[in-house]
């Protein structure tokens, strides 16, 4: 985790430098979702995450290793697999194949509901209770979800609707390992590892399965994802964190969906449809709802605050 001098108390004002982490986070973990989109039409899912992860692990492990962030991690070896299972390596290819077929828009969209299945599984687990204000939520949320897959969606679209789901549960899992198993450890060095791990589970695939040739367009867009919107991105974030505080850094799960369709309306030209109108309002209403605590508690560890991120 990073050092924490400099770092806010609950309830202080949110410095210039906070307001721009927040803005440049909002915007880099808007983005996935238009550029895996771009890349998946000449890269398949599965060697797309190999060619994300392995850079990504490459920047980070020297910082890891200069913070000391690595030690305990072998100990907790089951468990860091379980995270990255969770967080990375399924969601990651499940996304991937879902954006095959959908637009990236809505499957920014989509992912954005993962508050609402989050709330559901802390409650079935037992750690957390339903309020009035939650249910209420919680039935707001699916609403949208609903209204966006009844108003844009057709029949053939149903199997990669499904597909979006499992990374709506994988990224409700992830920071629930990290809060019961994981919590003791440096953020910083828990994803460096799960992205080694990731890399290394799909390297075999994409050794066998690199496209002859790509274009620019497609080769950006991987460079994209792998320097920008994941090894920027969790440095960014944690500091994020040092500077908010983890209740504060989990607001940016209301405006990634913004982005994610503003970039596929303008940069891909994809149609701003009715059920994108109902539904986004809808859906980030419930997820706000059915997540926000009555007085929040910081978690210790940023990962276990982390929004999702595609």
């Amino acid at each position: 985790m990073p050092p924490r001098r400099g770092r806010k108390v609950a309830g202080a004002v949110v410095t210039r430098r906070g307001w721009i982490l927040f803005l440049a986070m909002s915007v880099i973990w808007g983005c996935p979702y238009l550029l895996i989109r771009i890349a998946v039409r000449e890269i398949s899912p599965a060697t797309l995450i190999f060619l994300r992860t392995a850079p990504a692990a490459l920047i980070l492990l020297p910082l890891a290793l200069h913070r000391r962030a690595l030690s305990g991690l072998l100990v907790r070896w089951r468990w860091l697999v379980a995270f990255t299972l969770a967080e990375l390596a399924v969601p990651w290819f499940f996304v991937g194949r879902a954006e095959i077929h959908l637009t990236s828009s809505v499957t920014g969209l989509l992912v954005a509901s993962v508050p609402l299945v989050g709330a559901v599984l802390y409650r079935a687990l037992g750690d957390d209770d339903f309020s009035r204000r939650r249910i209420a939520g919680l039935l707001i949320g699916f609403a949208g979800v609903a209204a966006l897959v009844g108003v844009d969606l057709r029949g053939a679209d149903v199997g990669p609707v499904l597909e979006v789901l499992v990374p709506a549960v994988g990224y409700a899992i992830g920071p629930l390992i990290v809060a019961r198993k994981l919590d003791d450890l440096a953020g910083i060095g828990v994803i460096t590892a799960s992205l080694c791990i990731a890399s290394v589970l799909y390297a075999p695939y994409a050794a066998t399965h690199l496209p002859g040739s790509v274009s620019p367009e497609v080769v950006a867009a991987v460079a994209g994802l792998a320097l920008v919107c994941t090894a920027l991105a969790f440095v960014l974030f944690f500091e994020l964190i040092v500077e908010v505080g983890p209740a504060r850094s989990t607001v940016i799960t209301y405006v990634n969906p913004a982005v994610a369709i503003l970039l596929g309306v303008v940069v891909l030209g994809e149609p701003l449809t009715g059920g994108l109108v109902l539904g986004f309002p809808l859906i980030l209403l419930g997820s706000w709802l059915a997540t926000a605590p009555p007085s929040p508690s910081p978690a210790s560890n940023p990962l276990a605050a982390e929004p999702p991120s595609a």
